[in-house]
């Protein structure tokens, strides 16, 4: 599948297992880590003449500074640095010690599978320990949970949007190594949910997370209606990532037989999260094509082409990347609903995902995207109503969210 978003895992497994060799690698190890990346972008990256860079050049360049990286983390930063002059979306270096790692190992498990996911992963299965939160480490150095989805651990112990991540059982937060070894057992996380308020605890019990089902579940959980002040009934559901036709067929059933069936109205919310989708799914909003109902004799009943065919609006944000950003642009430029928030990443280039020698993870941009003739990488969509949003101590407050609903107020009851 292609998206339209440290060494020897730090002494462990994805399993949670202690391993070796130990975090530091020696100045060879570094630059054969740099050589591979440096090799896979010469060979697979979309642009033949690598947008004319002297990548020779800058191979010689960091593979000096590679030398010198005394852990994982600085030869990454080092690798991701280098990555950074090809001035291209979905091109990064990713460790075991970020979530995204094994989120984008998960969306793209068909090909890893043919290039030694079971080197890190035995099973076959993609897992990491966690809570079900995005996290955003500020100029300052503080963690702000910039997204809690939905039924995740995090959504039942209360964590809210815009809460600062302190400590964990009072040691420095980081977003895998955490909860490695405390899966299934309550851990105290120390949030700081207002600017000036004093700190609070907050229980939370790690989950072993396998990310595609994690993002599925989210999606079906957070389908909820929403009362607006003049008694509209407002639908609502976020789709985290679009990877994969399971979640366009979760919408379709949510819209036709779940809780969103009877809304007057509809907030689709893409923000954050992964890319994936197929511009086909825009037909949801297709009021010019029927929706077909069939049953069998046992009374199974499924819809085919189901159609939302009521007021809709549409929420993205810098966090809306890949193949959302082509339904942004395909529900602006053909004016199904208002698009709510700001500018999407303008990261809109193909990817696919490669394990590195020593089970590290390249995201890389595999081919060039125009839609409807239309370059998005680099400048993504904007929306139709701008509304600013800093997530930092929100306390669970979404301005966008608010905006969106309070459009959607106007519209006539059925």
């Amino acid at each position: 599948m292609a998206l339209g978003c440290l060494a020897a895992l730090d002494g462990w497994s994805a399993q949670g297992q202690q391993v070796s060799p130990p975090v530091e690698s020696s100045a060879q190890a570094n630059q054969a880590a740099l050589d591979e990346v440096w090799e896979t972008v010469r060979d697979r990256f979309y642009d033949p003449h690598l947008h004319e860079l002297d990548w020779p050049a800058l191979r010689r360049r960091y593979q000096l500074v590679a030398a010198s990286a005394t852990s994982a983390e600085e030869l990454a930063v080092v690798i991701n640095t280098m990555l950074a002059e090809l001035d291209a979306s979905h091109t990064r270096y990713y460790t075991p010690e970020e979530t995204a790692y094994y989120q984008l190992a998960d969306i793209f498990v068909g090909a890893l599978r043919r290039r030694g996911l079971e080197r890190v992963f035995p099973s076959g299965e993609v897992t990491y320990p966690g809570i079900g939160v995005f996290t955003h480490v500020d100029d300052r150095g503080r963690t702000f949970i910039t997204g809690v989805v939905e039924g995740s651990a995090a959504h039942r112990a209360g964590l809210l949007l815009g809460d600062q991540i302190l400590s964990l059982d009072g040691s420095a937060f980081v977003p895998v190594a955490s909860f490695r070894g405390k899966v299934g057992v309550p851990v105290n996380l120390s949030i700081r949910r207002k600017a000036d308020g004093s700190p609070m605890a907050v229980s939370v019990t790690p989950r072993e997370i396998h990310p595609n089902a994690m993002f599925l579940q989210g999606l079906q959980a957070s389908a909820r209606i929403i009362t607006a002040a003049n008694g509209v009934q407002v639908g609502y559901v976020h789709v985290w990532s679009y990877a994969g036709h399971a979640y366009q067929r979760a919408l379709e059933d949510l819209i036709a037989e779940g809780p969103l069936r009877d809304a007057d109205a509809l907030i689709w919310d893409l923000r954050d999260g992964w890319g994936g989708a197929e511009p086909q799914y825009l037909e949801l909003f297709d009021p010019h094509a029927p929706t077909m109902q069939m049953k069998d004799r046992r009374g199974n009943i499924e819809f085919v082409g189901v159609k939302w065919r009521k007021p809709v609006v549409m929420l993205i944000n810098g966090g809306t990347r890949s193949g959302k950003e082509v339904l942004a642009f395909g529900f602006k430029q053909y004016r199904l609903g208002e698009v709510i928030g700001t500018r999407s990443a303008g990261a809109v280039l193909a990817a696919t995902a490669f394990l590195m020698g020593n089970g590290n993870l390249l995201l890389l941009a595999v081919a060039d995207v125009l839609v409807d003739g239309q370059r998005l990488e680099g400048g993504g969509v904007t929306p139709t109503i701008e509304v600013p949003f800093d997530p930092a101590y929100a306390a669970g407050m979404d301005a966008q969210l608010d905006r969106a609903v309070e459009v959607l107020s106007v519209v006539k009851k059925k």
